[in-house]
């Protein structure tokens, strides 16, 4: 179990503010990572001063629609500044004009994005992880397998349609998946994603865990973690990446 009282002078999550600026960016690569999962890599004439700290950091990206300008937030699921790329990896789960754009995108298409205006930086200082989430978490979760320290114990718990969006990941971490499938579990993600974790112990020492998915899902894990695991809840992040029947919704997920 993890201990009560955390000590706030060791795991400390650091706020970090950046220049918010616009950028242009143009489509050098497409990749499916799977079916329902494009993988699209940018180019910019410069990335000078672009900052992202925290593998679950968000940026807008902009679209224009019949109705007017869209945003939407998006994980930068890696960057480098020097090179002028960043790639973006884009769940196909519904329509919207997110989905249309990554759907339709061809080499050379641009795309407008603002941020990220700043960062949450959890410290490198936890004895284990446990990231869980459903499509729109796995960008996150990416990063922060290939950015964590090598042998650390991490765990994943991801909900997905089938397996054929089963993700493989580079990482140095001690890395334990486990995956729920909609096409044999069902519609309810949060149960399935308890299912998941009802068997898994937590590790010896201090953990720190994220959790994004729609925001009742996400709400639903963060209760049952710290209510009935005792888990601190200064040691989790919990975030509705969407929220069903709204667009761009984004909610921190809090008591």
């Amino acid at each position: 179990m993890a201990m009560d009282t955390p000590n706030p002078e060791r795991h400390a999550v650091r706020r970090v503010r950046h220049e918010i600026r616009r950028r242009q960016l143009t489509v050098q690569a497409i990749e499916d990572v799977t079916p329902r999962m494009r993988r699209i890599t940018f180019t910019a004439d410069t990335m000078e001063g672009f900052a992202s700290l925290a593998p679950d950091d968000h940026i807008k990206l902009f679209f224009a629609d019949e109705s007017g300008p869209q945003m939407r937030d998006f994980t930068p699921r890696r960057f480098d500044v020097a090179a002028g790329t960043l790639v973006i990896d884009f769940a196909l789960h519904e329509a919207g004009p997110a989905t249309a754009f990554a759907a339709g995108a061809r080499i050379g298409d641009t795309l407008d994005i603002g941020g990220p205006r700043g960062s949450a930086v959890v410290a490198d200082d936890f004895d284990w992880l446990w990231l869980i989430g459903d499509e729109t978490a796995l960008p996150a979760i990416g990063r922060w397998l290939e950015e964590t320290r090598p042998g650390l114990p991490v765990l994943t718990a991801a909900v997905v349609a089938d397996a054929g969006e089963r993700q493989t990941i580079e990482t140095k971490a001690d890395w334990t998946a486990l995956w729920s499938l909609r096409s044999e579990s069902g519609p309810d993600d949060a149960a399935a994603l308890i299912a998941l974790l009802a068997g898994q112990y937590f590790p010896p020492g201090d953990g720190f865990i994220f959790v994004a998915a729609e925001s009742s899902v996400a709400r639903a894990i963060r209760r049952y973690l710290t209510e009935e695991r005792g888990h601190p809840k200064a040691w989790m992040k919990a975030a509705g990446y969407w929220k069903r029947g709204e667009a761009d919704a984004h909610e921190r997920i809090e008591d």
